[in-house]
């Protein structure tokens, strides 16, 4: 009965960067203000696109999938790690890291598969645009993201089920900010190989097969907007593709360094960084690329503004 006590801590200690205290306070400012334009940006996005008419097409709706993901992936890490940064005891209770570990990891897992959907409407609105409103309908529509969500979260529960039966001895100090599969692995007392090798091989299902598909639809979009003889229309598709590329090089390139490079001592700061790189600052800047770079969205902001101006007048 002890032993099972010792195996399973009633909290666990993030040590984030503690051994560096000079760090916490700038760290505390960076995630608060990324945290407030994150919400703002994901629910501006969806208020947006789901008010205006115009905005009701395939691209808004996964772009509105897109910012409550952002939203609730956010929500699962940042406000524990400002509680944290600024308190003398960095713990999270047992529950909370299982519930930020499956949470966390089901939000990622289908943001990969939701951006590789994303690149597919795309591909089929520039390579196939007589046919689009035919293509992507209304249900298939649905159906892509409702395959993405469900499939997100069965890897979730697959992956926190075998990495919380590992067992712990005692080791509760998480060297992280968070609770999150990598780092839980390196507290358990005994042999993680098939545990990782599991990991690589669910990590290359959910980041390097939708790159691959990623860039093979965006091989077919170049060639199909360099056919397209107005100069207006090739920088109308360039500019709604282009967003989309920053936001997968973004999020595909940090979350494929955390999980397919080899364990290193060497890269274990570097880990906790690129992690709240793809789990922080992905999510704040998701709106604002989509927005920047898009007039129909930013159209869209300029309609709803004038009619609350109505309204209050």
């Amino acid at each position: 009965m002890n032993r099972i006590n010792e195996s399973v801590p009633q909290e666990f200690i993030l040590l984030g960067f503690s051994d560096r205290p000079w760090l916490e306070l700038p760290l505390f400012v960076v995630f608060l203000v990324s945290y407030i334009l994150t919400i703002f940006g994901n629910l501006a996005v969806i208020l947006v696109s789901r008010l205006d008419s115009k905005l009701h097409t395939p691209m808004y709706f996964f772009l509105t999938n897109l910012s409550l993901l952002d939203l609730c992936y956010t929500t699962s890490t940042v406000p524990q790690m400002l509680v944290n940064i600024r308190s003398i005891r960095k713990v999270i209770s047992y529950g909370g890291c299982v519930a930020q570990l499956f949470i966390f990891l089901a939000l990622g897992s289908t943001e990969c598969l939701l951006l590789a959907v994303m690149s597919f409407d795309r591909f089929v609105a520039i390579c196939q645009p007589l046919h689009y409103s035919v293509i992507m309908h209304q249900r298939l529509c649905l159906q892509l993201a409702a395959a993405s969500w469900i499939s997100g979260f069965s890897n979730s529960l697959l992956q926190s089920t075998l990495t919380l039966q590992m067992p712990l001895c005692g080791h509760k100090e998480v060297d992280h900010f968070f609770c999150e599969v990598p780092a839980l692995l390196k507290l358990s007392c005994v042999d993680t190989t098939a545990n990782e090798a599991e990991l690589f091989f669910i990590s290359v299902l959910f980041l390097l097969i939708p790159v691959v598909l990623i860039l093979i639809s965006y091989a077919f979009i170049a060639q199909a907007v360099l056919k397209i003889q107005s100069t207006e229309g090739r920088r109308k598709a360039f500019g709604t593709c282009g967003s989309h590329l920053i936001v997968v090089s973004l999020f595909y390139g940090t979350a494929i360094y955390m999980y397919l490079q080899p364990p290193s001592p060497a890269s274990k700061d570097r880990g906790k960084m690129v992690s709240l790189f793809y789990g922080i600052i992905t999510p704040m800047l998701n709106p604002l690329i989509y927005t920047l770079r898009n007039k129909d969205v930013k159209g869209a902001f300029k309609r709803l503004i004038a009619r609350i101006f109505l309204i209050k007048k």
